[in-house]
């Protein structure tokens, strides 16, 4: 009987999702990915490996995540507004989705990446990242208003959430120190190996349950 935890992945044909599948499936997990399209050309060809289970479907329908969530352990997105565009306010959709079948299902643990545009309580952003989130306010107004929803729907709810915060992710394999913060920004950019790597040490680290940390390399 194979127990390796079956995590569900959302955004997993993204940029960063691609390197966090691979990622995923190198450390031996079994995996549920929710795909827009199964049949692309344009997808990798680890996705047809044994441990990967595709289900198509939109991740603003609840029937869809409901069926995604079932039998799985954890769950991890890495959503973006996707090619073509997804509606920007599919962060907060896609949270209330993922939330209520997280719940049906009996699974805690939720892990998904955001901006640095994000704000919250416990922050000291410098006057670098404070102009950082500001422009994005100011150019992309209502998907930096969704994430910011998207963060208080996840800090009212009794999930064991972490909002992960990053800034420009590098498509590389390259490894670099990680810096942590929960306050401010402490790198430009993070690559994207390294990124797959800190989200899946989430699935068993307290460290950031229910907080919102910034994370960057050098």
């Amino acid at each position: 009987m194979n127990s390796s935890p079956i995590i569900a992945v959302i955004g997993g044909t993204g940029k960063s999702g691609a390197y966090l599948v691979k990622e995923l499936l190198r450390q031996g997990f079994r995996l549920k990915l929710l795909i827009r399209d199964a049949s692309s050309r344009d997808l990798p060809l680890f996705y047809n490996h044994p441990a990967v289970e595709i289900l198509e479907g939109n991740i603003r329908d609840y029937e869809v995540v409901r069926r995604l969530m079932q039998g799985c352990d954890a769950v991890i997105s890495t959503l973006g507004l996707g090619i073509p565009n997804s509606e920007p306010t599919i962060f907060s959709q896609s949270t209330q989705n993922i939330l209520r079948a997280m719940n049906e299902c009996n699974i805690e643990r939720y892990i998904v990446t955001t901006g640095l545009n994000v704000d919250t309580p416990f922050d000291k952003k410098s006057a670098k990242t404070q102009f950082s989130t500001e422009w994005m306010k100011t150019n992309f107004p209502i998907s930096t208003a969704d994430k910011q929803r998207e963060y208080e729907l996840l800090s009212s709810s009794e999930a064991q959430w972490t909002l992960v915060r990053l800034p420009l992710i590098e498509l590389t394999d390259s490894r670099k120190k990680v810096l942590i913060s929960t306050e401010d920004m402490l790198g430009e950019r993070i690559s994207a190996t390294d990124l797959a790597c800190f989200l899946i040490t989430q699935l068993s680290d307290r460290t950031y349950w229910q907080k919102a940390p910034f994370i960057g390399s050098v």
